[in-house]
């Protein structure tokens, strides 16, 4: 074993040593030996966001910290499942090894992939093979996109499968009619309708970003950090220019939206 896959082993034993004292029902934490897995998949969800976020800013620190707080969401887990006699972390870790190497037969065995396109056919086979192994004889293409996934990634996801079977749009062309179609409906809409229709409007705007090959998450999380950043900014020079903010007409809003933007282009104003 080699000295940083030595050092790993250590670091992991304690980690799994330490959630086995939280969960110790004499000695433990009364915080810890309270959860179970539904009260702790809100935080295994927000860490992961987390560690989104740290790899969108950039800071190397931050986002070691934050797959540290990941890892030990995926050892809460694993201990309460061997705290029931379903599985353990050594388990979990033996099934995504062997599903890794049995979904990468190119690179763990002798199969040749000439391009993305095949290598992508394969993976998609495989899988297949695994539902029906779980007994699963007649799966939907849907039938294993999580449904907890953001609302926005999961429209992407549901249109990607569907378009596995031909179901989809031809190009971009074809989602940007749909989405001006959806612009209409919602605008004629009447009020209980209007919810209905503007799910489509984003339905159909999460895969016209699919078909630019733009996530439309990663998309949305970059447009919200971009309002934040410049709205703050805009807050900054209202209190420089001892501004009222609620004071501030639509007018001198635009004024100070449109200077922040012009900063931001010449390199005044900071865009990580």
């Amino acid at each position: 074993m080699s000295e940083g896959a030595d050092a790993a082993q250590r670091a992991l034993t304690r980690l799994l040593e330490i959630m086995r004292r939280l969960r110790d029902p004499q000695r433990g934490c009364p915080w810890d030996l309270e959860q179970d897995f539904a009260s702790v998949a809100p935080y295994t969800i927000e860490e992961a966001y987390e560690v989104a976020d740290a790899i969108a800013r950039g800071v190397p620190k931050e986002l070691e910290s934050e797959l540290g707080d990941l890892l030990f969401q995926v050892v809460f887990h694993a201990r309460m499942g061997q705290e029931r006699g379903w599985f353990d972390f050594a388990s979990v870790a033996e099934a995504i090894s062997d599903k890794l190497t049995a979904r990468h037969p190119h690179v763990f065995a002798d199969v040749e992939v000439s391009s993305a396109a095949e290598l992508n056919r394969a993976w998609e086979e495989h899988k297949a093979r695994e539902r029906a192994s779980r007994g699963e004889r007649s799966p939907s293409e849907l039938s294993d996109v999580p449904l907890a996934l953001p609302a926005l990634a999961r429209a992407a996801k549901l249109g990607k499968r569907a378009g596995r079977v031909g179901f989809d749009w031809s190009d971009e062309r074809g989602v940007r009619a749909k989405i001006e179609e959806e612009l209409r409906e919602v605008a004629q809409a009447q009020p209980e309708q209007r919810a209905d229709e503007l799910g489509d409007l984003l339905f159909a705007v999460a895969n016209w970003s699919r078909h630019f090959r733009v996530d439309p998450e990663e998309a949305l999380r970059l447009a919200n950090a971009k309002f934040e950043r410049r709205f703050r900014a805009m807050e900054q020079l209202a209190r420089e220019r001892s501004l009222a903010l609620e004071s501030l007409d639509a007018a001198a809003w635009d004024a100070l939206w449109n200077e922040v933007k012009q900063r931001e282009k010449s390199g005044e104003i900071s865009v990580q």
